[in-house]
């Protein structure tokens, strides 16, 4: 919770579109996304990720009330916003099949190099991701 209250004026706003869900790790993950102005849906907050080394599962975090949520129908999308770490990637494993059979389409944020950036200060896994992630030019 960002407001300290059970729902916050996100939430509670009616003009944003309650059919596209974005799922992020942390409160503040919010603050970061709205600041562009571009994503108009909802959020989940999963209060974490799983890491099995500080003994996170997935029974520590809000994915019971997330697929909850989505199974209550309406959701038509779960942007899977965690962060691009081992920890990120592993709820958002986790999460996907989970997801995928409640019959809702899942999506993750695009990832690869950022704008004004160098190729050769790339990493490997960046490039990878830039790569097979590429679009058509139009």
């Amino acid at each position: 919770m960002i407001t300290g209250r059970e729902r916050c004026e996100i939430c509670e706003n009616s003009q944003r579109d309650a059919s596209i869900l974005c799922v992020v790790e942390e409160p503040l993950d919010i603050l970061s996304i709205e600041r562009i102005g571009a994503f108009h849906g909802k959020y989940h907050v999963l209060q974490g990720v799983i890491n099995p080394i500080e003994g996170i599962g997935p029974e520590h975090l809000k994915i019971r009330p997330l697929l909850d949520r989505v199974q209550r129908g309406g959701i038509s999308e779960v942007i899977l916003a965690t962060d691009p770490t081992m920890e990120g990637d592993a709820t958002a494993q986790y999460l996907y099949p989970r997801l995928k059979a409640l019959d809702v389409h899942v999506t993750r944020l695009a990832r690869g190099l950022p704008v004004g950036g160098d190729l050769e200060y790339a990493d490997q896994n960046t490039l990878l991701r830039a790569l097979s992630g590429r679009q058509e030019m139009s």
